[in-house]
Formats: structure tokens, sequence, C-alpha cells
């Protein structure tokens, strides 16, 4: 069974370009069964490999869930890292296990999303002329690695 049928997509997907709309920043949602490692360690490698680092404000942000394993991470670039309250990624990854442990990955993710939205919308909002550097649709990870 896989983990989101197509309307779940399709809420991350909205959720993401939703908050993006009142933002210069990127959110990018990574997908993994399995975690063989730290979450933060695999997560900060797979923000280099999917060209996070490269947004013209640094100021993208990941989140990566290994569902089988239960763990997750949420990281940003420099840009947001510099700006946003020191407690910023724990209150997020708080808010985000509440939806979890109740067995919401969707809203979970989706609550995430919102909160790293309004930071990215006060620290770096809209410019006129902005444009989505990053697809906003979610990539498993799996899927990658099998292809490549």
């Amino acid at each position: 069974m896989a983990l989101f049928n197509e309307q779940e997509q399709e809420l991350i997907s909205t959720a993401i370009s939703e908050a993006e709309k009142l933002t210069s920043g990127e959110i990018r949602i990574a997908i993994d069964k399995h975690c063989k490692g730290e979450a933060f360690d695999i997560a900060t490698a797979y923000f280099k490999k999917l060209g996070m680092d490269k947004t013209a404000h640094h100021n993208g942000v990941l989140i990566y869930l290994a569902h089988e394993d239960h763990k997750f991470a949420v990281i940003g670039d420099s840009g947001i890292h510099k700006v946003v309250p020191e407690d910023f990624w724990e209150t997020t990854q708080i808010a985000m296990k509440a939806h979890f442990a109740g067995g919401n990955i969707t809203q979970g993710l989706i609550a995430g999303i919102s909160l790293i939205g309004e930071q990215l919308a006060l620290f770096f909002p809209y410019q006129s002329g902005d444009i989505n550097e990053l697809p906003n649709d979610i990539i498993f990870m799996d899927q990658i690695k099998q292809n490549t």
C-alpha cells in the first residue's frame, strides 16, 4: 500500500504551493521507507542532492521522513537558518510529531509546511518577479535510488 493516496499527495503539494505564494523561499518533501543512520544526516545529504542549496536566497527548507522507521528531520539552508528563532526547528518538529503520533502523516506534513511557510514569508516575503525555483511535488527517494 502506498504511503499517500493521490488526494493526499495533492493536499501536500497544494500546501507547499500556498505557502510559497507568500515567500521567495522553497519547501520540499523527501520520503524514504527506511533511514540508515541519523535522519538529520540523511536529510542534509538529500538537501544537496536535490539542489536545494542552490536557491537564490539560500532559503530552501526540506522535510525528510523515513516513514517505516518513524524518523524525520526538518532542515533549512543558511539564509533561513540565520533568521528564524533558535527554537523554530524543534517547535516545528513537535507540531508535526503530534499529528504523526496520531497516525496522520499527511496532516503532520501540512502542519510543518504551514509553520515553515509563515517563517519564510516573514523573513523572505514574496517579491515581484519571484519564480518557483524547485518543484512542489513529493520526492520518493526510494524510487530515485532505484532509477539511478
